[in-house]
This record gives structure tokens, sequence and C-alpha cells, in this order.
């Protein structure tokens, strides 16, 4: 189970990413961060890459959702996130490459909860599970022609929507990789099996 420290390693590089771009306050720690203001934008890697603030109301990378599925959405990451970490435990002797998927898909899942279930709250906006999730980074690349779509940058995301989307590549590529070698070794196994019954027949005779 140490793979959750990548989890949370994860989780509190997103939480303080999207704090540090919104903006909070807590007086009695004497910490105070203005933030940046909605659709305020700053180059990082000249225009390739920026720091774009917005706000999304729904799933990752943009997906608008309605108020009933908005809160289905948040009550579905909290069980799915407790259904993570158990298949963790029941999985904690098996490879690294796939805890380590897991662990990012957990990560990914309990950044952008937090923010749809305490942010409205916290910045006095939204009941519980109503707030909005916090995107900030912003690729801009050249204009690719897409079945006759323009397609010149990627949709606003944060790290939670970064952990969740390697995480589940490792799970794919990891598995097609993994199916002909097992299915190599099914193969092995039984030809063992049906050498050992020959041989059993010999003895016999």
């Amino acid at each position: 189970m140490r793979v959750l420290f990548l989890s949370l390693f994860v989780v509190l590089a997103d939480q303080i990413s999207k704090l540090c771009v919104k903006g909070f306050s807590i007086p009695f720690l004497k910490i105070h961060i203005d933030g940046m203001s909605y659709a305020e934008t700053h180059n990082f890697l000249g225009s390739f890459l920026r720091i774009t603030f917005v706000e999304n109301p729904g799933m990752a990378f943009g997906i608008g959702l309605g108020v009933t599925s908005k809160l289905f959405l948040s009550l579905f990451s909290a069980f799915a996130s407790v259904g993570i970490v158990y298949y963790l435990y029941k999985v904690r002797n098996e490879r690294l490459i796939l805890r380590i998927a897991l662990a990012l898909i957990l990560a990914g899942a309990i950044g952008n909860f937090i923010d749809r279930a305490f942010y409205g709250i916290f910045f006095g906006y939204a009941p519980v599970f109503f707030g909005k999730v916090v995107d900030l980074f912003e690729f801009n690349f050249y204009p690719v022609n897409l079945f006759g779509f323009i397609i010149d940058r990627f949709p606003i995301f944060n790290i939670a929507d970064v952990a969740v989307t390697f995480g589940v590549c490792l799970l794919l590529f990891f598995s097609r990789k993994e199916t002909p070698q097992m299915q190599q070794n099914d193969s092995a196994g039984t030809i063992v099996l049906e050498n050992d019954s020959d041989v059993k027949k010999d003895e016999e005779n």
C-alpha cells in the first residue's frame, strides 16, 4: 500500500496548484494568496504552454453536466475512490506498475472530487457537491485539420486530469502487452501437463 504515498503527493500537488491559481486566505496562519482573475492567462513556455484560470462545472477537460448529473458524478467519484483503495489492498502483492496506475487514477479522482465537494462551500458560491473544478494548464499548438475541424489547442486541464489519463493509459498499455505472454505461459503449461500424462501412460504400460 506504499503506492498511496504517490496518490497523496499527486493530490497535494493538484490542490496546491489549484489554490495558488484561484487564490485563498487563512488568516490565523497569516497566509494570503491573491490568485488570478477568471480567464487570466500567463505564458509559461511561450505561447505553447500557458497558465490560464478557468473553472469547469462538469467533468474533466471542460465537459459540461446538468445539476443531477453533477451530483451523481460527485457521489460516484467518492464511491469509486473507496473502491480503488479497497482494490489496491486486494492487489497489494501484484506487479508495481498495476498499483502505480491505480494510485494515479485514485489521486485524480480524489483531486477533482475535492473541488466538486468542498470548493463551493470553501469559496462561498455553491452547496456541498456542487463546486466547480479548477483548470489551469493550456496547451496551444500548430493548427490541425481533423475531419473538417480545426484544432489548435487542447482543452484546459489540471494535474488530477493528467493523473487519471496517465493511469488509464498505463493500464491499457501493460494489459495489452501482458496478454500474449500469458497465452504463451498457458500453452507451455498445457504442453507440460500433456507430457506428464504421456509419461504416466508409458509407466503403466
